[in-house]
């Protein structure tokens, strides 16, 4: 339905309808070359409205993300698409809006034969992780860090069942390969998106709704119900096709 030059021209006319939901400085040339290059990469474009596509990537506009450098993504979904943060771009737009400044905040996984130990010493939190060098073991779990300038820190941390919990009952698209090929980038994501909730974040409400939407989960519904087996066994009801976005 939707070509390149389609897309392009849609979006130029929502770069300068709503100009001023735009971050201070930003660059419309140049966001729009970056797209330009981007979108070469983004399967099923052909068959997504133009004006579709065109909202998405706005929604990487408002956040001032760079899909080329890969911050954000546009998803296609049947003849639907969304928009998508990625880890480093999450990264990137908590430490320039948390009203308390930060230092740094990152995610890592732990794997099996890792060491890693939480605690709470004098009442502030410790995190030690000692991990193997070039391990490539299962990971266990993930945890997420962000420590502030004026020396505080507060940190998350999930295991690999409650993660995989997650995607399963609030996940947009809990089935799609990306969690099976990119599941270390995927966990990351994860635990730092609920660390994200503790931290007070500047956003204006253009940006507060473009970054909740590039969101892996959807927390407003309910998770997904469970049903006896034949065998009296507890088990997840399968997901029907309009279960899934």
């Amino acid at each position: 339905m939707a070509t390149d030059i389609q897309v392009l021209a849609a979006l130029e006319d929502l770069l300068e309808a709503k100009h001023d939901a735009l971050p201070s400085g930003f660059n419309a040339v140049r966001f729009v070359q970056n797209c330009k290059a981007y979108l070469p990469d983004v399967r099923g474009v052909d068959r997504i409205d133009a004006d579709d596509i065109a909202q998405q990537l706005f929604k990487g506009a408002i956040l001032g993300l760079d899909f080329n450098a890969k911050e954000c993504h546009v998803i296609t979904e049947g003849a639907g698409a969304r928009f998508q943060t990625d880890y480093k771009g999450e990264m990137k737009l908590v430490k320039k809006h948390s009203v308390r400044p930060l230092i740094d905040i990152y995610a890592k996984n732990v794997r099996e034969g890792d060491g890693f130990e939480e605690a709470v010493v004098e009442g502030r939190p410790v995190i030690n992780f000692n991990p193997l060098p070039f391990n490539n073991s299962a990971i266990v779990g993930s945890f997420a860090i962000a420590q502030y300038n004026d020396g505080g820190m507060v940190y998350e941390s999930m295991s690999a069942e409650e993660i995989e919990g997650v995607r399963t009952n609030y996940g947009k698209n809990p089935g799609s390969d990306t969690w099976d090929k990119s599941k270390g980038e995927m966990y990351k994501r994860t635990v730092l998106r609920r660390l994200c909730k503790t931290i007070e974040i500047d956003f204006d409400a253009e940006q507060r709704l473009a970054f909740e939407a590039g969101g892996e989960f959807d927390f407003g519904r309910q998770p997904r119900p469970k049903q006896q087996s034949p065998l009296n066994v507890e088990s997840e009801v399968e997901p029907n096709a309009t279960d899934q976005e």
